[in-house]
């Protein structure tokens, strides 16, 4: 019998991977924590929600998989809008709805097999889709990076200043994940964020009077969602994107460990485990889930295949939730070094929805194809909207509701996709 740890099929829990549990969590702090920066939500909520969702996976999974759940990317942008439109609460509505579609597409996993996810959700919608993620707030980015309010109505900081704070963090982003070996290249957004903090404390723009006033124990501020339909139709098409992502990530992660998570515990498992997992995450003010690339990363980099690592990983997220001092030191980290991790961020949402048709091999040039992506990217990015009295469809909505629709009602699809 081999000794190889790919191939042990028994969950070890073990304290002495605690400290290995930590370094996973590091790991993936600086991406956890800078979806509630970005978007106005409270990160020690977002620790909390990352903590609980990937012990809520984990148990549905049966202790299977090495992935650690936290905030996800793709719905940076939707919150940003929905906490401007609705307010935390109504948008956390819509977030949890999320939920639901990865439900939903679980079941249709385990009644209709894998390959219906292709047939419904092709490159051709996906693609342009996760575009528009990426480039529909980009002004924001560039209001945050120059030191602006992120719909540029205030000067808050000198834009000489942010300008310089905002392009060190950037770089120091890019040089990490392209030059840095090891550990370092695993954590580009914390390296980023250390130089832009250090940089925004050499020019004096960061103001401590709120860790001097927080306590070491706090609860966290624990929001829960209201009904708001509005919220609801305008977010649920971005769980498109998470979704895909989803499976991406599983397969990553059985390319690591070298086992088939696909068919154990099932795809369909780990999606209805991701659907749990956001809905509890969002349910209590924190952001959507995904599976963390960047701890999948580090699993692969410390060969430490054991699932109860992640285990660890969420009880540190979850006690550091309670730390006040930690929630309040996050707060004090100027807007320019967030916007110059925005402007990659954002960048590099739209290059994964463009991979995405290339890896495809769609040729944009056949009609069908050039109108499910035209139509998507403009009615997603040039303000297009549909009123039917108060509820309004627009934006990222609107974009993936249509790309659906248009890939469904549009003939020669077979023909289009090169089948």
């Amino acid at each position: 019998m081999t000794t190889d740890p790919r191939f042990i099929p028994e969950y070890n829990f073990r304290f002495r991977d605690g400290l290995i549990g930590a370094q996973m969590l590091f790991v993936a702090f600086g991406a956890l924590v800078l979806v509630p920066l970005l978007t106005g939500l409270d990160p020690n909520v977002a620790l909390f929600a990352a903590g609980c969702a990937t012990l809520i996976f984990q148990a549905i999974t049966r202790g299977k998989v090495p992935i650690f759940l936290a905030s996800s990317f793709a719905f940076i942008a939707p919150i940003i809008y929905g906490v401007q439109t609705w307010g935390i609460p109504g948008t956390l509505c819509g977030l949890t709805a999320a939920g639901l579609v990865y439900m939903a597409l679980s079941a249709l996993i385990r009644v209709q097999g894998p390959g219906v996810v292709e047939r419904v959700l092709p490159p051709i919608v996906t693609g342009p889709v996760i575009m528009v993620i990426g480039l529909i707030l980009s002004p924001v980015a560039v209001f945050m990076a120059i030191g602006k309010t992120g719909d540029g109505a205030v000067q808050l900081i000198p834009k000489d200043k942010a300008m310089i704070v905002a392009m060190v963090s950037l770089a120091s982003t890019v040089i990490a994940s392209l030059l840095g070996r090891g550990f370092v290249k695993l954590i580009p957004i914390f390296c980023g964020i250390v130089a832009g903090y250090a940089t925004s404390l050499f020019f004096g723009i960061v103001d401590f009077t709120p860790v001097l006033k927080a306590p070491w124990f706090a609860v966290p501020n624990f929001v829960t969602p209201e009904w708001n339909l509005d919220a609801i139709l305008f977010i649920v098409p971005v769980a498109i994107a998470p979704a895909i992502e989803h499976v991406g990530g599983i397969l990553a992660i059985g390319s690591v460990t070298g086992k088939n998570y696909l068919e154990d515990p099932g795809i369909d498992r780990t999606l209805f485990a991701d659907s749990i997992a956001t809905m509890v995450a969002t349910s209590v003010g924190g952001p959507p889930c995904t599976t963390y690339a960047e701890v999948t990363g580090a699993i692969a980099l410390t060969r430490a295949f054991n699932p109860a690592i992640l285990t660890w990983a969420a009880i540190t997220a979850v006690c550091l939730a309670f730390v006040g001092k930690l929630g309040a030191l996050l707060t004090t980290i100027p807007s320019p070094v967030m916007g110059g991790i925005m402007v990659l961020l954002f960048g590099a949402i739209t290059v994964v929805g463009m991979n995405s048709l290339v890896r495809a091999g769609q040729d944009l040039m056949v009609p069908r194809n050039m109108a499910v992506v035209a139509i998507i990217l403009v009615f997603g990015l040039g303000g297009m909207a549909f009123n039917v009295g108060e509820f309004s469809l627009q934006g990222i909505g609107l974009a993936g509701i249509t790309g659906v629709l248009l890939n469904l009602v549009l003939p020669g699809r077979r023909a289009a996709s090169g089948r």
